[in-house]
Protein backbone atom coordinates (compact mmCIF):
# COMPACT_ATOMS: atom_id res chain seq x y z
CA UNK A 1 0.00 0.00 0.00
CA UNK A 2 2.80 2.42 0.87
CA UNK A 3 4.58 1.72 -2.42
CA UNK A 4 1.35 2.47 -4.27
CA UNK A 5 1.01 5.76 -2.40
CA UNK A 6 4.60 6.73 -3.21
CA UNK A 7 4.06 5.94 -6.89
CA UNK A 8 0.84 7.95 -6.90
CA UNK A 9 2.68 10.88 -5.28
CA UNK A 10 5.45 10.77 -7.88
CA UNK A 11 2.92 10.65 -10.70
CA UNK A 12 1.15 13.74 -9.31
CA UNK A 13 4.46 15.63 -9.20
CA UNK A 14 5.12 14.73 -12.80
CA UNK A 15 1.75 16.25 -13.66
CA UNK A 16 2.07 19.38 -11.49
CA UNK A 17 5.71 20.26 -12.22
CA UNK A 18 7.42 23.30 -10.72
CA UNK A 19 4.23 25.39 -10.29
CA UNK A 20 2.84 22.54 -8.21
CA UNK A 21 5.81 22.71 -5.84
CA UNK A 22 5.26 26.45 -5.35
CA UNK A 23 1.55 26.01 -4.66
CA UNK A 24 1.98 23.04 -2.32
CA UNK A 25 4.77 24.68 -0.33
CA UNK A 26 2.70 27.87 -0.07
CA UNK A 27 -0.09 25.76 1.41
CA UNK A 28 2.47 24.12 3.73
CA UNK A 29 3.47 27.55 5.07
CA UNK A 30 -0.09 28.78 5.52
CA UNK A 31 -2.62 28.09 8.26
CA UNK A 32 -3.74 25.06 6.23
CA UNK A 33 -0.54 23.03 6.56
CA UNK A 34 0.52 20.30 4.19
CA UNK A 35 3.63 18.39 5.35
CA UNK A 36 6.65 19.52 3.37
CA UNK A 37 7.94 15.96 3.78
CA UNK A 38 5.29 14.99 1.23
CA UNK A 39 6.42 17.65 -1.25
CA UNK A 40 10.18 18.10 -1.43
CA UNK A 41 11.57 14.52 -1.20
CA UNK A 42 9.45 13.24 -4.12
CA UNK A 43 10.57 16.25 -6.17
CA UNK A 44 14.19 15.49 -5.24
CA UNK A 45 13.68 11.89 -6.30
CA UNK A 46 12.40 13.01 -9.71
CA UNK A 47 15.39 15.37 -10.00
CA UNK A 48 17.71 12.41 -9.43
CA UNK A 49 15.96 10.64 -12.30
CA UNK A 50 16.52 13.61 -14.62
CA UNK A 51 12.85 14.59 -14.71
CA UNK A 52 13.32 17.86 -12.78
CA UNK A 53 16.17 20.25 -12.02
CA UNK A 54 17.30 20.05 -8.40
CA UNK A 55 18.16 23.77 -8.13
CA UNK A 56 14.76 24.77 -9.52
CA UNK A 57 13.05 22.35 -7.15
CA UNK A 58 14.72 24.01 -4.14
CA UNK A 59 14.04 27.54 -5.44
CA UNK A 60 10.38 26.71 -6.06
CA UNK A 61 10.12 25.26 -2.56
CA UNK A 62 11.63 28.43 -1.09
CA UNK A 63 9.35 30.68 -3.12
CA UNK A 64 6.25 28.77 -2.11
CA UNK A 65 7.29 28.84 1.55
CA UNK A 66 7.81 32.60 1.49
CA UNK A 67 4.49 33.23 -0.27
CA UNK A 68 2.54 31.14 2.23
CA UNK A 69 4.33 32.78 5.16
CA UNK A 70 3.62 36.25 3.76
CA UNK A 71 -0.08 35.40 3.59
CA UNK A 72 -0.06 34.51 7.30
CA UNK A 73 2.02 37.58 8.14
CA UNK A 74 -0.31 39.92 6.24
CA UNK A 75 -3.46 38.40 7.74
CA UNK A 76 -2.13 38.68 11.30
CA UNK A 77 -0.91 42.26 10.81
CA UNK A 78 -4.28 43.24 9.32
CA UNK A 79 -6.79 41.68 11.74
CA UNK A 80 -4.83 41.67 15.03
CA UNK A 81 -4.31 39.12 17.77
CA UNK A 82 -7.86 38.90 19.09
CA UNK A 83 -9.35 38.10 15.69
CA UNK A 84 -6.54 35.66 14.84
CA UNK A 85 -7.22 33.66 18.00
CA UNK A 86 -10.96 33.83 17.41
CA UNK A 87 -10.81 32.42 13.88
CA UNK A 88 -8.00 29.90 14.45
CA UNK A 89 -10.41 27.20 15.61
CA UNK A 90 -12.31 27.45 12.34
CA UNK A 91 -9.23 26.77 10.21
CA UNK A 92 -8.05 23.70 12.14
CA UNK A 93 -5.34 25.54 14.09
CA UNK A 94 -5.45 24.62 17.82
CA UNK A 95 -5.09 27.65 20.05
CA UNK A 96 -2.34 25.89 22.02
CA UNK A 97 -0.29 25.62 18.81
CA UNK A 98 -0.81 29.32 18.13
CA UNK A 99 0.23 30.16 21.69
CA UNK A 100 3.29 27.97 21.28
CA UNK A 101 4.30 29.89 18.16
CA UNK A 102 3.84 33.22 19.96
CA UNK A 103 5.93 32.08 22.91
CA UNK A 104 8.66 30.83 20.56
CA UNK A 105 8.74 34.20 18.78
CA UNK A 106 8.82 36.07 22.11
CA UNK A 107 11.77 34.00 23.37
CA UNK A 108 13.91 34.06 20.25
CA UNK A 109 12.94 37.29 18.54
CA UNK A 110 13.07 37.82 14.80
CA UNK A 111 15.61 35.03 14.24
CA UNK A 112 12.83 32.61 15.22
CA UNK A 113 11.39 33.01 11.70
CA UNK A 114 14.57 31.28 10.49
CA UNK A 115 14.83 28.63 13.23
CA UNK A 116 11.16 27.69 13.15
CA UNK A 117 11.30 26.62 9.50
CA UNK A 118 12.91 23.40 10.77
CA UNK A 119 10.47 22.70 13.62
CA UNK A 120 7.17 20.84 13.31
CA UNK A 121 3.93 22.70 14.14
CA UNK A 122 5.71 26.01 14.81
CA UNK A 123 7.01 26.04 11.23
CA UNK A 124 3.80 27.13 9.55
CA UNK A 125 2.55 29.36 12.42
CA UNK A 126 5.61 31.47 13.28
CA UNK A 127 4.65 34.02 10.63
CA UNK A 128 1.53 34.92 12.64
CA UNK A 129 3.33 36.35 15.72
CA UNK A 130 5.80 37.99 13.33
CA UNK A 131 2.87 39.76 11.66
CA UNK A 132 1.32 40.68 15.01
CA UNK A 133 4.65 42.19 16.09
CA UNK A 134 4.91 44.07 12.76
CA UNK A 135 8.38 42.66 12.17
CA UNK A 136 10.02 44.57 9.30
CA UNK A 137 8.76 42.90 6.15
CA UNK A 138 12.12 42.63 4.41
CA UNK A 139 13.69 40.98 7.45
CA UNK A 140 10.77 38.59 7.77
CA UNK A 141 11.00 37.61 4.09
CA UNK A 142 14.79 37.22 4.29
CA UNK A 143 14.83 35.03 7.42
CA UNK A 144 11.92 32.97 6.12
CA UNK A 145 13.64 32.42 2.76
CA UNK A 146 16.91 31.41 4.43
CA UNK A 147 15.22 28.97 6.79
CA UNK A 148 13.06 27.56 4.01
CA UNK A 149 16.16 27.21 1.84
CA UNK A 150 17.89 25.03 4.43
CA UNK A 151 14.80 22.90 5.02
CA UNK A 152 13.98 22.48 1.32
CA UNK A 153 17.59 21.59 0.53
CA UNK A 154 17.69 18.88 3.20
CA UNK A 155 14.37 17.33 2.13
CA UNK A 156 15.22 17.55 -1.57
CA UNK A 157 18.64 16.05 -0.88
CA UNK A 158 17.08 13.07 0.87
CA UNK A 159 14.86 12.37 -2.13
CA UNK A 160 17.77 12.92 -4.55
CA UNK A 161 20.08 10.53 -2.68
CA UNK A 162 17.45 7.82 -2.61
CA UNK A 163 16.75 8.34 -6.31
CA UNK A 164 20.46 8.13 -7.19
CA UNK A 165 21.00 4.97 -5.14
CA UNK A 166 17.67 3.30 -5.67
CA UNK A 167 19.06 0.15 -7.28
CA UNK A 168 21.64 -0.36 -4.54
CA UNK A 169 19.11 0.26 -1.80
CA UNK A 170 16.39 -1.92 -3.29
CA UNK A 171 18.83 -4.66 -4.17
CA UNK A 172 20.19 -4.87 -0.63
CA UNK A 173 16.93 -4.75 1.28
CA UNK A 174 13.94 -7.03 1.47
CA UNK A 175 10.41 -5.84 0.80
CA UNK A 176 9.58 -5.06 4.41
CA UNK A 177 12.67 -2.89 4.86
CA UNK A 178 11.94 -1.17 1.55
CA UNK A 179 8.65 0.00 3.04
CA UNK A 180 10.50 1.39 6.03
CA UNK A 181 12.96 3.27 3.81
CA UNK A 182 10.09 4.81 1.86
CA UNK A 183 8.38 5.76 5.12
CA UNK A 184 11.54 7.43 6.37
CA UNK A 185 11.95 9.32 3.09
CA UNK A 186 8.47 10.79 3.28
CA UNK A 187 7.97 11.45 6.99
CA UNK A 188 11.17 11.59 9.00
CA UNK A 189 14.14 13.89 9.07
CA UNK A 190 15.26 13.09 12.63
CA UNK A 191 18.75 14.51 12.61
CA UNK A 192 17.68 18.02 11.62
CA UNK A 193 14.80 18.08 14.07
CA UNK A 194 17.10 16.98 16.91
CA UNK A 195 19.53 19.75 16.06
CA UNK A 196 16.74 22.33 16.09
CA UNK A 197 15.32 21.03 19.38
CA UNK A 198 18.81 21.01 20.86
CA UNK A 199 19.16 24.67 19.93
CA UNK A 200 15.85 25.51 21.62
CA UNK A 201 16.94 23.64 24.78
CA UNK A 202 20.25 25.52 24.77
CA UNK A 203 18.48 28.89 24.46
CA UNK A 204 16.18 28.00 27.33
CA UNK A 205 19.16 27.13 29.51
CA UNK A 206 20.65 30.53 28.71
CA UNK A 207 17.45 32.32 29.69
CA UNK A 208 15.23 34.79 27.79
CA UNK A 209 16.63 36.44 24.70
CA UNK A 210 17.72 40.05 25.12
CA UNK A 211 15.21 42.62 23.76
CA UNK A 212 15.99 43.68 20.22
CA UNK A 213 16.41 47.33 19.32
Amino acid sequence: MLESFIQWLLDRFRDLGYPGIIVLMAVESSILPLPSELVMPPAGYLAAKGEMNVALVILCGMLGSVLGALANYGLAAWVGRAVVHRISRYVLVPERSLNRAEQFFARHGEISTFIARMLPVVRHLISIPAGLARMPLWRFALFTALGAGVWCTVLTGIGWLIGRNENVVLGALNQEVQRSVAHVMVYLVPALILVALGYVWWRRRRGPAAPQA
